[in-house]
């Protein structure tokens, strides 16, 4: 299906990485925490992690780290409709468009019934004939099943438009505990937002297209990143072994691909997921996945098309190889060609 635009969203207020230790060191959590943790929480954020900013909805970073289960979900309900509305209204009026046909928003730090799609619909004042859909659980991969599902309803109904966004407020599924993988992900995390408006044709000739999507997934290894439910919060479960994991499976899909000249968009899931699958596919550098980690952080499902965007600013040629990856373990891809 053809690309009309794509824009992305960001909370008002951002931190570096060394804030963030600081606002922890005054944080009553420290105190819960044994000295290996506190420890492990210095060398992370005042390392070099690939990260330097992150962004958070919040005018208070002490209190992400404290707020009660409540406080977080209605935290994910006010700053997921706000962050992703954002990033809508921007794709629309880049596409020159007030409102398309069907909406698909994926999300996994937070969960409504109705789903973000009715909150979004409502702050935009869609029609209410609007489809909507709502994927959640796919963790930080979802932004490509998600368009997958968008690609499948258009071909089904070309003459409509449909958007997508990728919306996740990681602050609101902080915990902290002494479960080392759960403190690596209190320091990579980052929230944001990012939609791309979809023609089921292409009327304006633009000739940017997704095909070709695959999927992994390797249900053996879901113990080694998921979220599990503690003291009714979400809590991120990171195991060591997930940058090879994901480097594997990645590699897999892009054999499958068989296109190496193909320019790689890739999730931005850490610096040391990064550094893992650079070793497999040497000749790409991901030089755009790097750079939204190191201003942004890892921000879950939106990074792939954080990634995507910066690369169409720079008028890099298609096509473009995309992949994202995460809980499941399940790995995904599709490709952005142009003109041929």
């Amino acid at each position: 299906m053809f690309l009309r635009s794509l824009s992305s969203a960001l909370p008002q207020r951002a931190w570096t990485q060394s804030e963030c230790w600081q606002s922890l060191r005054r944080s009553s959590v420290m105190g819960t925490l044994k000295p290996r943790s506190r420890l492990l929480l210095e060398k992370v954020l005042c390392g070099n992690n690939g990260i330097d900013t992150r962004y958070f909805a919040t005018d208070c970073l002490e209190s992400l780290f404290t707020r009660p289960a409540q406080a977080l979900n209605e935290s994910f309900e006010r700053e997921a409709t706000t962050l992703a509305a954002q990033a809508l209204r921007k794709a629309l009026a880049k596409a020159d468009l007030g409102e398309v046909d069907a909406l698909f928003i994926c999300t996994c730090t937070g969960y409504l019934c109705p789903g973000l799609t009715s909150h979004v619909a409502e702050a935009l004042e869609l029609p209410a004939s609007t489809y909507l859909v709502d994927v959640t659980g796919a963790g930080c991969g979802a932004a490509l099943p998600t368009l997958r599902a968008a690609c499948n309803y258009l071909k089904a109904h070309p003459t409509h438009r449909a958007a997508i966004i990728a919306v996740e407020i990681c602050s609101s599924a902080f915990y902290v505990s002494d479960d080392p993988g759960v403190l690596i992900s209190l320091c990579l995390f980052g929230d944001g937002a990012a939609a791309i408006v979809l023609d089921g044709e292409d009327v304006r000739r633009s000739e940017l297209h997704f095909s070709n999507f695959n999927t992994l997934h390797q249900p053996e290894h879901r113990e080694k990143v998921r979220f599990v439910n503690r003291d009714g919060k979400l809590c991120n479960q990171l195991h060591r072994a997930v940058p090879e994991v994901a480097a594997a499976t990645v590699h897999q899909l892009y054999q499958n691909h068989n296109r190496s000249s193909d320019h790689v968009i890739c999730h931005a899931g850490g610096r040391d997921v990064l550094a893992a699958i650079h070793a497999r596919l040497p000749q790409h550098k991901m030089a755009e996945a790097h750079e939204v980690l190191l201003q942004c952080g890892n921000m879950s499902s939106p990074s792939v098309f954080f990634a995507l965007e910066r690369s169409l600013a720079r008028d890099n040629a298609p096509p473009f190889w995309l992949t994202s990856f995460g809980a499941g373990f399940a790995c995904h891809s599709c490709t952005l060609s142009g003109p041929s």
